[in-house]
């Protein structure tokens, strides 16, 4: 449907666009919001006391990113860090779950974000964007309040870092989706972008194609749209922006055939290493 939309052109441009100087943008700026996120998922197990040392959490972070930036659905990655650190930590459920609440707290920082940066948003996109965060809220509350003991396990006294964390890592994904956005020649000012790329990141999130692209670009080409850009330059800055997502992941592959080992190996001393399938 998009590209009957658009026409192929758009992805072309984006395709043509992409530099070097963006690409180690992205590069640079991916290695610091990986680190952020391995932080905040290292303070998220050790809630459920199923810790790993930021290390480990950093390289299986790095290599989940790859998996999901390759396989489809975008989250297989992340499945995949949940139940071998459960597997390796003995246990399972504690890791997975672990897992969901570090994707959570980042997607909820998200979400804030987004509602405040509303009021920077094209009239017409601002109704439907505010009922799809109010709906968002509005389930992420039923599940605190169904979840309250747990959440405060998790979070207790870390959620001002976990919060900080979640900010940093994504300023960092904003970052580069104005540098994109520059890259594919748009002029419009950064904080206008930079509300568009909220609504972009937050369709890119939707566990539907293949690390976003899919929902990504229709999102991105109805948000330009709305704020007078052109759909067919949010498709080509989307695909711009997916080309530096994918290629930032690609220092994942160093660690995706073997990371170290969190579980009980490990608590007796040993540097082991345990293999990991590419088909995982």
């Amino acid at each position: 449907m998009l590209l009957l939309r658009v026409g192929p052109q758009p992805f072309l441009d984006g395709l043509a666009r992409t530099d070097p100087r963006a690409i180690a943008y992205a590069l640079v700026v991916t290695a610091a919001t990986t680190a952020c996120c391995a932080r905040r998922w290292s303070l998220v197990a050790g809630g459920l006391g199923v810790g790993l040392p930021i290390g480990a959490a950093y390289r299986a972070c790095y290599r989940a990113q790859v998996l999901n930036a390759t396989l489809p659905g975008g989250v297989a990655g992340d499945v995949h860090r949940g139940y071998r650190h459960g597997r390796d930590a003995g246990a399972l459920g504690r890791g997975l779950r672990s897992v969901v609440w570090d994707r959570a707290s980042g997607q909820a920082v998200q979400v804030a974000l987004a509602v405040a940066c509303v009021p920077l948003l094209p009239h017409a996109l601002r109704g439907w964007v505010l009922g799809v965060l109010a709906f968002v809220v509005l389930a992420a509350v039923v599940v605190l309040v169904a979840a309250r003991r747990e959440a405060r396990a998790v979070l207790g006294g870390v959620w001002p870092e976990v919060v900080l964390l979640s900010a940093l890592a994504a300023a960092g994904h904003l970052s580069v989706f104005v540098v994109a956005a520059r890259t594919a020649g748009v002029t419009a000012p950064g904080a206008d972008l930079a509300a568009l790329a909220l609504v972009v990141l937050l369709a890119s999130a939707i566990p539907l194609g293949i690390a976003g692209w899919g929902p990504r670009e229709g999102a991105a080409a109805a948000a330009f749209g709305a704020a007078g850009l052109g759909a067919g330059t949010g498709v080509e800055v989307a695909v711009v922006f997916g080309i530096l997502s994918l290629v930032a992941t690609l220092p994942g592959l160093l660690v995706l055939r073997s990371v170290p080992t969190t579980g009980p190996e490990r608590a007796k001393g040993g540097r082991t290493w345990a293999s990991t399938p590419t088909s995982s």
